[in-house]
């Protein structure tokens, strides 16, 4: 339905892969990363594409549909048996480790890791690619906001993985 939204989960999804696999995670941890990645935005199914693609600023009412694609996606997916916590990680996507996020507020280690490495790796992609309301910022603004965020909003560990991905090991976001 959102050509945007399947390339992005694609693209967060193998970031999000990338990060796992420079902590260390086992293959079959790492095909629950993807699995995950590529369901993520699966929620956003309910929201109709006007305010997804709307070129200006969204209004709080628009803003609060947005807010609840974790929490649908969790809908959509918590009765799917996987052998991985997938809909869990999409409902957390978007938590923060200091309790800023949604939409659940939870903190730290309250959020599964794999939802803090979703976490990253969505921050990355959205920043760097293009929104309907704005054009990409770009790779190196996208990673100024994971050290900026990190044991804040990121966790330190994933954020390290992430920014030593890019800058040491040379990793490009897939086209």
């Amino acid at each position: 339905r959102d050509p945007y939204t399947a390339g992005h989960e694609r693209r967060v999804a193998e970031i999000a892969v990338a990060i796992a696999a420079e902590l260390g995670f086992d293959p079959g941890r790492l095909e629950g990363v993807r699995v995950a990645g590529c369901l993520h935005d699966l929620g956003k199914i309910t929201i109709p594409t006007e305010i997804l693609a709307k070129p200006g600023k969204l209004s709080a009412i628009e803003l609060k549909l947005i807010q609840g694609h974790p929490q649908a996606s969790y809908d959509i997916l918590k009765d799917v048996e996987f052998p991985w916590p997938v809909a869990e990680v999409a409902l957390q996507h978007h938590e923060r480790i200091d309790g800023s996020g949604y939409p659940r507020g939870l903190k730290g280690e309250a959020i599964l890791l794999e939802a803090r490495i979703m976490s990253v790796a969505d921050v990355v992609e959205a920043m760097s690619s293009h929104r309907p309301y704005r054009p990409g910022l770009g790779v190196n603004k996208a990673l100024a906001e994971i050290e900026r965020g990190r044991g804040t909003a990121y966790d330190p560990e994933v954020a390290d993985a992430c920014l030593r991905l890019f800058r040491e090991l040379g990793y490009a976001i897939p086209v």
